[in-house]
């Protein structure tokens, strides 16, 4: 648990939050404790830790820098992004309603549709950029409204000031993914979020070398309940990813920046393209809510003069099916692959893969059609990355 709050910069606290000296040797890494459990001082009297299911020395260093990172009371830090989001609908019962957004990750629309709703959950979707339409859709049982601060694949925005207002209104937790917004460009509990989430394994880890999921909170009190959940049912992270996120955390604010920085190039170039027919990227003036994004996105910059709004790109192709098969295929830096978030540069098909678990009509209804490319931008550089795109896009030509 975070005691207070580290008046120091978010790349200083990234480095050194959760990873002091260890004072038994003086290394600066801490050691990574591979233990399952942990000698007592006698029967019935319990130390700081018992049974790494319930804690861990590692774990904990690592969930201690992100509540510092993301201006919180707590962090859990879990076996997966999935297993995350479960833990947050655990907190549910038969009967309760979900509003959650359109435009979101394949797991999160299948957690919810196909394993919720065995538990008596029910799920309605809608366009959480119309703060009327989840209004709406609120009923006496609702009591989650789950959204991403970056849509994926379409990259809309929510507006998360007034989502949070909207849900302590009517007294419904209010969750967000920001695995795409990271916590060195947005913070949601600072906007009144309940819940911030994170896949771990994209940009925390950054480097596609391990899985975790985490959340953050504000409150002690629903801290307290996620913890409950995590120990009761066990889906932690183990002690090594726990180490590769936080040796991920140290350089996350540079990467992110840079990779942004890349991501608005290559979108700008892609919007210029005669064989692209539109681009979504929050940062690119066209895009519906680019005034929205600036702002949200733009009181969280450390400083910076450039405001930025992360990595990721869809695009849509003035192209047949096979012919955006065949440009995700063609790419020789892009790899071919989902998750995202890393230091290499990853395209893929949202409609065969990662949102390969919406049924085709649900992909139609939210906007998820064939001809989407999803990019995640790496450290490569723009010249390189652009090159690769183009070489690709002429493969399509014969």
């Amino acid at each position: 648990m975070s005691e207070s709050k580290d008046e120091t910069e978010f790349r200083t606290r990234a480095i050194h939050v959760g990873n002091e000296v260890d004072p038994s040797t003086g290394a600066v890494v801490p050691p990574v404790h591979f233990a399952s459990t942990f000698q007592q001082p006698g029967a019935g009297e319990w130390g700081q830790y018992d049974y790494s299911r319930s804690g861990n020395p590692t774990r904990s260093g690592l969930q201690t820098t992100l509540a510092s990172l993301e201006n919180g009371c707590g962090s859990l830090a879990f076996s997966s992004g999935m297993a995350a989001i479960h833990a947050v609908t655990m907190l549910l019962e038969s009967g309760d309603h979900v509003v959650a957004g359109t435009d979101i990750y394949g797991g999160a629309y299948r957690l919810l549709h196909q394993i919720c709703n065995r538990s008596g959950i029910e799920v309605t979707l809608v366009d959480v950029t119309d703060l009327q339409a989840i209004e709406k859709a609120i009923t006496d049982r609702t009591r989650l409204i789950w959204t991403e601060s970056i849509g994926n694949p379409r990259m809309t925005i929510s507006d998360l000031p007034a989502i949070a207002k909207l849900g302590k209104r009517r007294g419904i937790l209010t969750g967000v993914d920001n695995t795409f917004g990271t916590p060195a460009l947005l913070r949601p509990l600072e906007y009144g979020i309940d819940i911030v989430m994170h896949s771990a394994t994209k940009y925390l880890g950054g480097h596609s070398d391990c899985l975790g999921g985490t959340l953050a909170v504000a409150d002690k009190e629903l801290f307290d309940q996620l913890y409950f959940v995590q120990n009761a049912t066990g889906a932690v992270l183990d002690p090594m990813s726990s180490f590769l996120i936080a040796r991920g955390l140290k350089t996350l604010d540079l990467r992110i920046r840079e990779q942004s920085r890349t991501a608005l190039r290559l979108a700008e170039w892609l919007e210029s393209h005669a064989k692209v027919r539109s681009v979504l990227y929050p940062g690119l003036a066209s895009h519906t809510q680019h005034e929205l994004a600036t702002e949200l996105f733009g009181q969280h910059q450390n400083g910076s003069k450039e405001t930025h709004v992360g990595a990721m790109i869809t695009f849509e192709l003035d192209a047949s099916l096979d012919q955006v098969r065949q440009v995700c295929q063609s790419t020789k830096l892009f790899r071919l692959a989902v998750s995202l978030g890393a230091v290499e540069s990853l395209i893929e098909q949202p409609a065969t893969m990662s949102h390969a678990s919406y049924a085709p009509e649900a992909r139609a209804e939210h906007g998820i059609t064939d001809s989407l490319i999803r990019l995640s931008v790496g450290l490569e550089s723009f010249a390189d990355l652009r090159s690769d795109l183009e070489q690709a896009f002429a493969a399509t030509q014969s």
